[in-house]
């Protein structure tokens, strides 16, 4: 292989920020490491993804100790992917919450993506022996959606359409105008799209951007804290899964294989987006997944450890 597989020559910490939106919600990111979102209402806490590890976790539950006693109650897995929900057991909620589609990938393949994903960015999983036996499994699930009192505070948990997974779920704070997307948005960062749905992402985006957020805290990147930065976070992430998707499928069309389909489609957008976070690591995963969509596979095959490293050795070598 021509450079390290994935992230693994990625072992620089971030600095951590933990950024006040309002009164009841914070955003704890990490220099495009994967954020956290904080819900504090009335009588009790929501967290928004957990990070990779319990141990990971800690540092959350640290920077929440310093805003509010109150109980961690719920913990919200925004998709399935192993980074976002293998630290949940730390908070020890009472409800771990999903939607019905990420549970089912959870059943179909959460070994698997935990197996892909530990190898792939082991820096995200300092601690991992941390992590229970076993995966994290929601204790209550809803299709569309569903809507939380944390005493006056209305907390809604929606299915706004398929992109970054088929189970996609965002976090509506409609009296504050705020918004926890996950991965539908990132603001700086490269999508991660190995799982994705890339027809459908946009039209996802629209419909996030029809809530009108005033605040945004997306999957990686800095809080967007204006509805300028707002804008840019939903216009930047449309514009990139656009551009690989347009070019993967037009060489695609054209009878091309993928390995000279990804070397095109790398020259195509690294001008533009080279410089985002993680764009070395995700392209590749990203045009497998787009080159499976504009040919045979609707819906995303099953990443493994041994596929990733054949994936990475056939496009990389």
């Amino acid at each position: 292989m021509s450079k390290a597989f994935a992230s693994q020559a990625d072992l620089e910490e971030k600095k951590v920020s933990f950024t006040k939106l309002s009164e009841h919600a914070y955003a704890y990111t990490a220099e495009g490491d994967p954020n956290t979102g904080i819900v504090i209402g009335d009588e009790a806490v929501m967290v928004i993804d957990t990070q990779a590890t319990p141990v990971m976790a800690q540092d959350v539950i640290r920077r929440i100790r310093e805003v509010t006693d109150k109980p961690i109650k719920y913990v919200v897995l925004s998709h399935y992917h192993a980074v976002r929900v293998l630290g949940a057991s730390a908070y020890e909620p009472e409800h771990i919450l999903a939607s019905e589609d990420t549970l089912s990938l959870i059943k179909e393949r959460g070994e698997q993506d935990k197996a892909s994903e530990i190898g792939r960015f082991p820096r995200l999983f300092r601690n991992v022996e941390s992590v229970p036996a076993g995966l994290t499994w929601p204790t209550m699930t809803f299709t569309g959606k569903m809507t939380l009192w944390l005493g006056k505070l209305e907390v809604q948990l929606l299915q706004l359409g398929r992109g970054h997974t088929k189970g996609d779920t965002v976090v509506w704070l409609p009296q504050e105008r705020i918004l926890f997307s996950g991965d539908l948005v990132e603001f700086d960062a490269t999508p991660y799209a190995g799982d994705a749905y890339f027809s459908d992402w946009p039209q996802t985006l629209d419909n996030l951007a029809a809530l009108k957020p005033e605040k945004l805290v997306p999957g990686r990147g800095a809080a967007l804290e204006n509805e300028a930065q707002v804008a840019a976070g939903l216009a930047g992430t449309r514009a990139f899964i656009a551009d690989v998707f347009a070019s993967v499928k037009s060489g695609a069309a054209a009878g091309k294989d993928l390995k000279s389909v990804y070397r095109e489609t790398l020259d195509t957008v690294r001008p533009k987006y080279g410089h985002w976070v993680i764009f070395d690591h995700c392209m590749p995963f990203d045009v497998t997944r787009a080159y499976d969509e504009a040919t045979q596979h609707r819906d995303p095959r099953i990443w493994t450890a041994e596929r990733d490293i054949e994936m990475w050795k056939a496009l990389e070598s």
